[in-house]
């Protein structure tokens, strides 16, 4: 399945600034960041339910907002790309690990 994970964690205090950084940390070990604060992850659901979790360790609910969304197949009748950036094809481009 193909998740789109977004989050906006509050940054004023340098407790909000390392929480940023943990959770871009997290999100780019399961995916692509294709915005500042949004990712493309291509998971199975045991993956899926392990990002939920972590990022729900990591963010303050009183203070930030994460937000996860489920795109539908065939995402080539839902996702339209403009622009430089090109997302890596998980089906058939070729990753080095």
């Amino acid at each position: 399945m193909m998740i789109l994970v977004s989050y906006d964690v509050r940054t004023e205090a340098v407790a909000g600034r390392r929480r940023l950084r943990r959770v871009a940390r997290v999100c780019l070990n399961y995916g692509q960041r294709v915005q500042k604060s949004v990712f493309e992850c291509r998971l199975n659901q045991a993956q899926y339910e392990a990002l939920e979790r972590t990022l729900l360790a990591e963010i303050d609910l009183n203070e930030d907002n994460l937000r996860f969304y489920r795109l539908t197949e065939p995402l080539t009748a839902h996702v339209k790309e403009f622009g430089v950036f090109r997302a890596v094809d998980f089906e058939n481009d070729s990753l080095v690990v």
